[in-house]
């Protein structure tokens, strides 16, 4: 069974930082591409981030592009959301995702019952 943990999260002011972790169990960790995904109140879900098996590729949607930086430790089944230079469009509830596809990026997937909560106030 797929599990993934969050933790993180808060109020910042605007231009602070806050960083964002998920435990995975229930999957082979290392196998898996990983995302983070949000969804600010009264939108719909957006894409924010994904990351290669390996750590050496990643995506980013425009509008975190050079704040956001997304990381992995595969010994500890842990995947980060490093966020920079908050802006309050940035408040939503954020989840991490695990890629539907075995080893390849699909782009579609798997979302934790879990969310955390980020608020940016101006």
């Amino acid at each position: 069974q797929v599990q993934l943990v969050q933790s993180g999260g808060g109020l910042v002011q605007a231009g602070g930082s806050l960083t964002l972790s998920c435990v995975a169990s229930g999957f082979t960790f290392s196998d898996y591409w990983m995302h983070w995904v949000r969804q600010a109140p009264g939108k719909g879900l957006d894409w924010v981030s994904v990351i290669n098996p390996n750590g050496d590729i990643t995506y980013y949607e425009d509008s975190v592009k050079g704040r956001f930086t997304i990381s992995r430790d595969n010994d500890k089944n842990t995947v980060t959301l490093q966020m920079n230079s908050l802006k309050p469009e940035d408040t939503a509830l954020y989840w991490c995702a695990r890629d539907k596809a075995l080893g390849y990026y699909s782009g579609t997937y798997y979302r934790g019952s879990q969310g955390t909560q980020v608020t940016v106030s101006s």
